[in-house]
């Protein structure tokens, strides 16, 4: 078993890490008139012809029990519509509408451009090494313990 003064200082610079990545894409982020989570949703509704709230919520950043207060908000301002499912009564299909996918025109290329800036002069290689690790750190968090 590790001691703590091994793991905690990863754990550590993971935190660090996401906080600062979430103050510089938040703060752009609400500048184009979202909010953070309703951005998550936006971005991942976009180019697909939709989906369940269960994947939508794989798929984002939201808690479950924030998920569909987000959604609510994004129907009223006519962004985002829930449908019948084509194969399963119990669940709707959310998706974006017209004016929710010109949101997403608009919104999405820009934040992207943005968060580009902070990743400018960053070598390929050193692009590959970052996702290896990070992703050898989320299988490491996914095992099974016993």
């Amino acid at each position: 078993m590790s001691s703590f003064s091994e793991f905690l200082p990863t754990v550590q610079a993971l935190v660090q890490c996401y906080q600062a990545f979430e103050a510089c894409s938040d703060s752009h982020i609400r500048t184009l008139g979202l909010t953070p989570p309703q951005f998550d949703i936006v971005a991942t509704l976009g180019n697909t012809p939709g989906m369940t709230s269960k994947e939508l919520g794989e798929k984002t950043l939201i808690t479950k029990g924030t998920l569909t207060g987000v959604i609510d908000r994004l129907v009223e301002r006519g962004w985002v519509e829930r449908a019948a499912h084509d194969r399963d009564r119990r669940c709707q299909i959310v998706r974006l509408t017209s004016a929710g996918e010109a949101v997403f025109a608009r919104v999405f290329p820009a934040h992207m451009e943005y968060m580009a800036t902070h990743f400018a002069g960053v070598a390929a290689a050193d692009h590959k090494r970052w996702q290896g690790a990070l992703h050898a750190l989320r299988d490491q968090l996914k095992k099974e313990r016993t």
